[in-house]
């Protein structure tokens, strides 16, 4: 019996709607719909049908009054999306009415958010290294801490009793959750890691760094096991598929790369046209939206469009 290759027969489908270039994708709890925040000062939320062809319609959050840097969903409620904004502010919004629903003013431009698995807190990184920690659903901080070093992406492992901070000093800080005391350093990368993602199992997390490569770890005893080389330019963003069999990896290489996470080698390569920004699969199914620096080739101005691949057709 011949292998199947997975995603070999597989199509990208391109969503437009942003002036400007899109930073940051994100799917809901259930998989329906798929946020998407931009320079364009917006954020936008897309009713995705994994196996329909129907025009998508796009719902526009506006308020912020510089670039949506990223978001996140609350992973219990399916219309709930949090976003952080270069203009200080953390907001929350109801994805039904578009209509923002808390909205907290922090210290500095927030380029890093992420929700707490039970829904319950959601933590805030700035340019500035300063982590804030706000409760939903008083949308006030809990927790704030400045670190004398580059924190970029953050995450806590899904029983929340942990924290990660990547670090530009190429470490993993494990804090315990939520006293913040530090647990461990993770010599991770030889050079500064950027971003982290945890496998929906809750086996792993991965990390992706400025040094090219992607690293996977142990949750259970903080060990790296494998890492995956396919990249040769700082890796931007990293996303497990809904069953953690797979991962997905991108920078400024014009390829997506898709690996096998038990063997560590790659499956499947989706060409781009650009550098990649974000790359997040779908909790469901194996869609995985990715959006990056797009230009139009004519104009030389940001084409603001994101992509979804894993279709059957185009």
């Amino acid at each position: 019996m011949e292998e199947t290759i997975p995603f070999k027969s597989l199509h990208s489908r391109e969503y437009q709607g942003h002036k400007k270039k899109v930073h940051s994708v994100a799917w809901n709890s259930n998989g329906t719909k798929l946020a998407s925040g931009s320079v364009d000062q917006t954020a936008r939320i897309w009713n995705i049908e994994p196996h329909g062809h129907s025009k998508v319609k796009d719902l526009e959050l506006k308020g912020h009054t510089d670039s949506v840097d990223q978001l996140c969903w609350d992973p219990k409620h399916s219309d709930l999306v949090a976003t952080a904004s270069g203009d200080k502010s953390v907001r929350l919004w109801d994805a039904r009415s578009g209509k923002c629903t808390q909205q907290a003013e922090l210290s500095g431009e927030n380029i890093n958010i992420t929700y707490k698995p039970d829904g319950t807190h959601v933590a805030v990184g700035n340019r500035d290294d300063e982590l804030t920690i706000l409760d939903v659903r008083k949308f006030k901080p809990l927790h704030r801490r400045k670190f004398n070093y580059e924190v970029n992406e953050i995450a806590w492992n899904m029983p929340g009793d942990f924290f990660f901070l990547t670090t530009g000093l190429g470490t993993v800080e494990v804090l315990s959750y939520p006293s913040l005391k530090p647990l461990d350093t993770l010599t991770a990368h030889t050079a500064g890691c950027y971003c982290i993602a945890i496998d929906p199992k809750g086996r792993y997390f991965a990390v992706g760094s400025a040094d090219s490569l992607v690293s996977l770890w142990d949750i259970s005893d903080m060990l790296c096991l494998r890492t995956f080389t396919k990249l040769e330019w700082p890796v931007r963003t990293i996303s497990f598929n809904h069953s953690g069999e797979y991962i997905a990896s991108a920078s400024e290489d014009l390829f997506i790369d898709i690996a096998n996470v038990q063997t560590g080698r790659t499956v499947h390569q989706i060409p781009c046209r650009a550098a990649m920004n974000s790359v997040e699969w779908n909790p469901k199914y194996n869609l995985l939206a990715y959006a990056g620096d797009d230009k139009n080739a004519k104009y030389n101005t940001d084409e603001g469009v994101f992509r979804i691949f894993g279709f059957d057709s185009s």
